[in-house]
């Protein structure tokens, strides 16, 4: 059910709104407040879906009690009703964050579209909180090293930006996880973010992947298709493990880095993009662009910033807190109580050459989740962990 606060001191308007909200839909629940201070308590005290709010009132006018909702539950779409005379300042509440605004009296149709349209909004809003929320459980970054306190402070300042990222670092590092904080904390976190495995795509396919391709291109292409950049216009595109890119494609992606213009397979019809590009590669691509395998002016494009996932047998004071994080996700994941590792079994755990980096501890704390005793035991680690 739809909780709907309406804000008005003219009585007559006030009942005529709630009259036919009341009557739209069952699944509407209307409260009234008869000027603003009393409307910004209801908000305070109530959690609703939408506020509709006259903007002349005595005691608080309706841009005052926007302003003052805005900072207690931003959430909360407002639509504001305006007499004729106060049609300028109705649009300026727009750019202060109001959804729509209604002119008196209310035209019937205009008014229960607009609450529709902010009803679906505000749905849209806590559903991508709630997808966040569960992306940054599966993104969290664990450690309390040096080296991840530097990449965690590389973050804050470099997200807010659209600075181009080249990440790099050994395989299993965690170079995925630092482009998803960066995209979660950038201006850009509410629009897409597109991952592409450049090493997974065969080279005869990798620029239909990324700029998409008109019908005919090719003999598989039987209908026009999108590429990845186009997916994620407005928001960010991942393209990792760069370093395999093909020269034709790495071309393109310079193109689109420079002109902000992608075309597809097939066409030299241009679709421009906005577009963030974080890269990361486990290849050393300065030696890669020595032996001409890859180019020089596209890294000098991606590697505006540069961020160094470390190895973890360089933060290795990292794996007690990498083990219990796992531990913890792994139980949940399987459904079974969750284990607790000895002292010994940490120790021994922390001393092995992790070759695979986090993704292979990963590995071994759900062989030894499944397999292990009920406390995982330096046995144990022995036994279902040997390297």
């Amino acid at each position: 059910m739809s909780k709907i606060l309406v804000i008005e001191d003219e009585a007559a308007i006030r009942r005529v709104l709630v009259k036919i909200l009341s009557e739209e839909s069952d699944s509407y629940q209307v409260e009234e407040a008869e000027d603003g201070l009393r409307g910004i308590e209801a908000v305070k005290n109530n959690d609703y879906d939408l506020v509709l709010c006259d903007i002349k009132m005595p005691k608080m006018d309706g841009v005052e009690v926007l302003e003052a909702a805005r900072k207690i539950k931003p959430e909360i779409p407002f639509i504001m009703i305006s007499g004729h005379g106060d049609l300028n300042t109705a649009v300026g509440t727009m750019r202060a964050g109001a959804f729509d605004y209604i002119s008196k009296p209310p035209d019937l149709n205009r008014l229960l579209t607009s609450v529709r349209n902010a009803l679906d909004r505000k749905e849209l809003v806590v559903e991508n909180k709630i997808l966040k929320k569960k992306v940054g459980k599966n993104y969290e970054m664990v450690g309390k090293s040096k080296e991840i306190d530097v990449i965690k402070d590389m973050i804050e300042k470099v997200a807010p930006t659209d600075a181009r990222v080249l990440i790099t670092g050994s395989n299993g590092t965690g170079k995925e996880l630092v482009a998803h904080w960066l995209h979660q904390k950038s201006p850009r976190s509410s629009a897409p973010f597109i991952e592409v495995n450049c090493a997974a795509i065969p080279s005869e396919l990798i620029e239909s992947e990324l700029f998409g391709h008109v019908k005919g291109a090719f003999t598989s292409a039987v209908k026009d298709r999108a590429g990845k950049f186009e997916a994620a216009n407005k928001g960010t595109i991942f393209l990792d493990e760069i370093g395999d890119m093909s020269l034709s494609a790495q071309a393109k992606v310079l193109r689109a880095l420079q002109e902000n213009k992608i075309s597809r397979v097939g066409t030299d019809k241009d679709i421009k993009v906005d577009v963030r590009v974080l890269a990361a590669t486990n290849k050393d691509l300065k030696k890669e662009i020595a032996d001409g395998n890859f180019r020089e002016d596209l890294y000098h494009r991606l590697a505006v910033i540069l961020i160094k996932v470390p190895a973890l047998n360089d933060r290795r004071e990292d794996i007690p807190l990498l083990i219990a994080y796992f531990a913890s996700k792994i139980a949940s994941e399987q459904g079974i109580a969750p284990k607790v590792f000895s002292e010994k079994a940490i120790k021994l755990l922390k001393a092995y050459d992790w070759t695979g980096n986090i993704r292979e501890l990963r590995n071994v704390v759900e062989r030894l989740i499944i397999l292990g005793s009920p406390q995982v035991t330096e046995e144990d680690v022995k036994l279902f962990a040997s390297k």
